[in-house]
């Protein structure tokens, strides 16, 4: 819970540091004063957008931070997901310069505004008047039964099976797709594989079809440099390789007579034996080289086969066209078989309807009987706050499945016995709907830990007996290890706060500031007396409030 408050340079604060305590508090002060001034700091610490006109003119920079007690809320584990150190006295900061941008800190650890905003909604909850036009939303409705109902573990098995069911259907619907623009394409496609297959390709066929066709195309001049290396090589009496095994025997003949010499004939020979198996090559090189026009036109044709398929389906290569017929067959392979595949998916999506229909029957019947709880607590709460005939229920009505289930959540109201329940939000007045709100808040404050809960004047539109009801069950609220703070201008409510704090507003040299201080008993039965006299207090006002200070 709330522990202390410090701002600095925001608005027309100066600078604030105040401490608060567990129970209920008030917080009173004149239309003006700014009350919402503290609101507004505390919303920046929830993650609020920050703008540059919140500094205090003249300044550069403000400044928000907040002390919470964290131990006895288990909140450990947020701290370990989010990797920042956990303390039982957690620190929240939040500065804003003239920029407008601002920086958040969660003990002194540097944190995006959407992790303060997570952890905010962990600590506390402001319930200001706007508020109230939540019972308007169905989605606020159906989530006040979840929360009483404590389904988060099923509705959380219903959505992983509404998320399984909706995959099944886009899966569905793509097949479908798929299956219905390859029929459009089916007559064609056909007519490219068959032109594909027909031309029998196999992997690495061009590059070989080319190296021959191009040899074949040089045949002439291919036989005429065999030829003639040929004639270099082995020609009588003059070619190369009889001239150097000549060479080889004049040498052969002094080996004896000169030492020296015997190493390079030995290496003269090694170049006749390679010379020799050289011109052996070249000789069946000469002999195998033959131009057969058939063959030529043949291996031509075909490459000029496999050129146009390449223009024609925009491939670069043989392997590029087999994967390309490969793709056809497979297409045409489902198209050949898209019912039976339709039939299986459409079962899938039938089932995985089933398991989460039965799922989200599971989630009525669980929000049925918390309904029927929050029913009988309603009028319960509603009746001692001047609503005696009050008639308040749930009405929960089958929908199609959605992502919280199949229910819709509408809450009925009637203060009169002769009138008809109908919704809340067309039928209370102002001031049974801020009555409304404070006993829902009261019900689910008791299912969420929440530490603090800021009630920001939910007392509009009552006053006496009401006020006192109201204020006592905020009392109640807080006596549950909770804080309560009331923010009012009734003095029956103010009256009931374990600690009573007053926003002022003051004129200074340096311009108009605000600022908050906690009241001691005297100051209290001032400020009472004052919210029921007016700016004249009277002596009966200040028994008045003695009174109720009792």
């Amino acid at each position: 819970m709330l522990k202390q408050l410090y701002i600095k340079n925001f608005t027309l604060i100066d600078e604030l540091d105040i401490p608060f305590y567990p129970g209920f508090s008030v917080i009173t002060g004149e239309t003006g004063a700014g009350k919402s001034i503290i609101l507004g700091a505390i919303g920046l610490l929830l993650g609020n957008r920050a703008d540059a006109r919140q500094i205090k003119q003249g300044e550069r920079k403000c400044v928000v931070e907040a002390h919470f007690d964290l131990s006895r809320y288990n909140m450990r584990s947020f701290f370990d997901d989010n990797d920042i150190d956990y303390e039982d006295e957690c620190i929240i900061r939040r500065e804003v310069n003239s920029s407008g941008k601002s920086r958040g800190f969660i003990n002194d650890q540097p944190v995006t505004v959407a992790l303060m905003r997570e952890l905010g909604e962990h600590l506390i909850d402001i319930h200001s008047q706007h508020q109230n036009l939540l019972l308007q939303k169905d989605d606020f409705q159906l989530n006040v039964v979840d929360i009483v109902a404590d389904d988060k573990k099923e509705l959380e098995n219903y959505q992983s099976l509404y998320y399984k069911w909706q995959e099944a259907k886009r899966q569905l619907k793509q097949l479908q797709t798929e299956i219905t623009a390859n029929k459009e394409q089916e007559e064609f496609m056909r007519f490219q594989l068959q032109e594909l297959s027909q031309a029998e390709l196999s992997d690495g066929e061009q590059e070989q079809l080319e190296k021959e066709v191009s040899t074949m195309s040089h045949v002439e001049e291919i036989k005429q440099a065999l030829y003639d290396a040929d004639g270099i090589l082995s020609a009588d009496d003059s070619g190369s390789v009889d001239r150097v095994h000549e060479a080889w025997s004049i040498l052969q003949k002094i080996n004896e007579l000169y030492p020296d010499i015997k190493e390079l004939n030995e290496r003269l020979d090694s170049c006749y034996i390679e010379l020799k198996d050289i011109a052996n090559e070249i000789q069946n090189s000469l002999e195998s080289v033959e131009f057969d026009p058939a063959d030529y036109q043949r291996k031509s044709e075909r490459l000029d086969l496999i050129y146009s398929l390449e223009q024609k389906f925009h491939k670069e290569t043989v392997g590029e066209l087999i994967t390309e017929r490969d793709s056809l067959a497979e297409q045409l392979n489902r198209i050949d078989n898209s019912e039976e595949a339709l039939k299986q998916q459409q079962a899938k999506v039938d089932e995985t309807f089933a398991v989460c229909k039965k799922a989200a029957a599971t989630l009525t019947h669980i929000r049925q009987q918390a309904a029927e709880k929050i029913r009988k607590e309603m009028e319960t709460r509603l009746q001692p706050l001047g609503i005696p005939n009050v008639r308040f229920n749930i009405k929960i009505d089958p929908q199609e499945l959605t992502t919280d289930g199949g229910d819709r959540v509408c809450f009925l109201f009637s203060a009169n016995k002769s009138t008809a329940m109908q919704p809340v939000s067309e039928v209370a007045s102002g001031g049974e709907i801020a009555r409304v709100m404070l006993s829902i808040k009261a019900i689910i404050s008791s299912a969420v830990k929440l530490p603090t809960i800021i009630f920001d004047e939910i007392d509009t539109g009552v006053s006496g007996h009401v006020a006192e009801k109201m204020a006592m069950i905020m009392r109640e609220m807080g006596d549950n290890n909770r804080q309560v703070i009331s923010i009012t201008h009734l003095p029956q409510i103010a009256a009931m706060g374990k600690h009573h704090y007053k926003v002022e507003k003051q004129e200074t040299p340096d311009g108009t500031q605000s600022h908050m201080r906690l009241l001691n008993h005297d100051e209290r039965v001032k400020e009472i007396a004052q919210m029921l006299s007016g700016s004249s207090i009277t002596n009966a006002a200040i028994e008045n409030a003695k009174e109720l200070l009792k």
